[in-house]
C-alpha cells in the first residue's frame, strides 16, 4: 500500500499543504520550527488516527481556525482509497474511507500499518512501563482486531472499578458483590491479552537480536522480556486477595495495565548500562523488528517515519539504517531533515525514486 497524494487544511502550522509522493522515500526538508515532524503526525494519523507525538486532538487545529482535515489517497491493489480525517472544534473526530465514517475509529487501525523512528523513542528506555506497554499495545492492535476490542474493553471496566472503588472510599461504604460485577470482564479480556503480547513478544524478540546484530556488529548480547505478574500468578486470585489493598489505594493494583517490557544488554537493564549510541543502536533494532512483524503478519509493507534521525546518528549509520530498510522491503519512507544537502547525498547513495519536498516558514 501506497499513499499517493496527501493534503493538509489548518493542521497545526498548517494552513494548507498538498504534496504528490513517490512510492518509496519521500524526504521533508526545512528548518526547525516549519512544521516538517507535523506532516509525519499526519500521516500518523491516516495510519492510526491520532498523533504519535501524543496530542490531543483539539490542539492540533490551527490557531484561530475551527477545524482541521487531512486527506490521504492510497494505491491498495487495483484501486485508490480515499481516506479523510475531520475534526471540528464543536463535534467529534471523524475518519473517514472511501466517504464512509467508521462507526468506531478503531475499525481503522490496521488498514494502513505504520512504524516512527523519532527522538521521542528514547522515552521508551527511560519512561514508566506505561510507555512501553502503549507501544506494545500499538504493535499488537495493527495486527489483530480482537486484541484491539479486548484492549479497549478492559480499559473501559478497569475504569468502571476504579470507580467504584473511589466511591466506596468517599462514602465509607463497601459492596463485595458489587465490585465483582467488574472482575469477570476484567479476566476474561485480560487473559486474551497477556496470552496475545506472550506470543507476540516470543517472536519479536529474536527479530530484535537479530537486527541489533546488523546493526552493531553483535558486540552486546541484548534481549527484550515480557514482565507480567500473569506468568507467576492467576489473576482471579491476586484480585481478591488485594482486594483490602484496591479499597485503600482507591484503584485496582493488579493486572496487565501494570505489565512491561524489560530492555536489557548483557543480562542488565539497558538504561542503566547502555552508552546513549547502544541505546540509540537498540530503539532502531526495536522499531526494524516492529516493520518485520507486522508485515509478517499483515502482509503489508508499513510506511516508515523517521523523524530527524539525521541529528542523532552520524551520516554513515543513517545511510546503512536506510539501506537495510531498502533491502528488507519495509516499504515506503518519509524523513525529515534541517540540510537539504545532506538528505540529496544520502538519498542519492541508495539508487531509490525519491522526492524531496522543501518547506518554507508560513
Amino acid at each position: 500500500m501506497i499513499i499517493d497524494k496527501l493534503s493538509l487544511q489548518n493542521f497545526k502550522n498548517h494552513s494548507e499543504k498538498k504534496f504528490d509522493f513517490s512510492p518509496q522515500i519521500n524526504c521533508f526538508v526545512g528548518d526547525n520550527g516549519v512544521g516538517k515532524t507535523n506532516i509525519l503526525d499526519a500521516l500518523h494519523y491516516i495510519s492510526m488516527g491520532k498523533s504519535f507525538l501524543g496530542n490531543s486532538d483539539f490542539t492540533n487545529i490551527k490557531n484561530q481556525e475551527l477545524f482541521f482535515s487531512i486527506d490521504a489517497y492510497i494505491a491498495n491493489e487495483n484501486k485508490e482509497d480515499h481516506i479523510k480525517i475531520l475534526l471540528n472544534k464543536d463535534a467529534k473526530k471523524l475518519i473517514k474511507k472511501n466517504d464512509k465514517t467508521y462507526d468506531r475509529i478503531a475499525d481503522h487501525i490496521g488498514y494502513l500499518p505504520c512504524v516512527t523512528i523519532s527522538p521521542y523513542d528514547a522515552n521508551l528506555i527511560s519512561d514508566s512501563g506505561e510507555s512501553r506497554r502503549k507501544f506494545l499495545d500499538a504493535m499488537i492492535s495493527q495486527t489483530n482486531h480482537e486484541y484491539l476490542f479486548c484492549l479497549i474493553q478492559y480499559q473501559k471496566t478497569l475504569l468502571q472499578r476504579n470507580a467504584l472503588l473511589k466511591y466506596f472510599a468517599k462514602n465509607r461504604s463497601f459492596d463485595a458483590a458489587s465490585l465483582e460485577i467488574y472482575d469477570m470482564p476484567l479476566l476474561k479480556n485480560g487473559q486474551y491479552i497477556f496470552e496475545k503480547r506472550k506470543e507476540f513478544l516470543d517472536q519479536f524478540s529474536p527479530i530484535v537480536n537479530h537486527f541489533y546484530e546488523v546493526i552493531s556488529g553483535g558486540k552486546e548480547v541484548i534481549g527484550v522480556h515480557y514482565d507480567s505478574v500473569f506468568l507467576y500468578q492467576d489473576f482471579e486470585n491476586l484480585l481478591k486477595q488485594n482486594i483490602e489493598k484496591d479499597r485503600q489505594l482507591t484503584y485496582t493494583s493488579q493486572g496487565i495495565h501494570k505489565d512491561d517490557l524489560l530492555f536489557e544488554m548483557n543480562g542488565n537493564l539497558i538504561k542503566k548500562i547502555g552508552s546513549q549510541g547502544q541505546q540509540k543502536s537498540f530503539l532502531i533494532a526495536l522499531k526494524l523488528a516492529q516493520l518485520n512483524r507486522i508485515h509478517l503478519l499483515t502482509g503489508k509493507n508499513p510506511i516508515l517515519l523517521l523523524d530527524d534521525i539525521f541529528d542523532k546518528l552520524d551520516d554513515t549509520r543513517v545511510s546503512q539504517l536506510i539501506s537495510l530498510i531498502n533491502k528488507e522491503n519495509f516499504g515506503q519512507m518519509f524523513i525529515t531533515d534541517t540540510h537539504k544537502g545532506r538528505t540529496e547525498n544520502i538519498v542519492k547513495q541508495i539508487h531509490e525514486d525519491s522526492r524531496i519536498f522543501e518547506i518554507l516558514q508560513e
